[in-house]
């Protein structure tokens, strides 16, 4: 991995840190931490198990 793809990929992430950031002070604001803690759990079980975000027809 080249210097330049090593910082590009460090700015991005730190990027995400920000709007995650970001939404987590929105969402405690707006539903208190526990949603918020439980929505970004939630949020972290479907990436490892791989489940897409979107409802499908068949739950809607």
């Amino acid at each position: 991995m080249s210097t330049d793809r090593s910082v590009s990929e460090t700015e991005s992430k730190d990027r995400f840190f920000v709007e995650l950031a970001e939404l987590s002070e929105r969402m405690v604001a707006a539903h208190g931490k526990d949603f918020s803690m439980g929505a970004l759990v939630l949020a972290a079980r479907f990436i490892a198990e791989n489940k897409p975000f979107e409802r499908s027809a068949a739950t809607q």
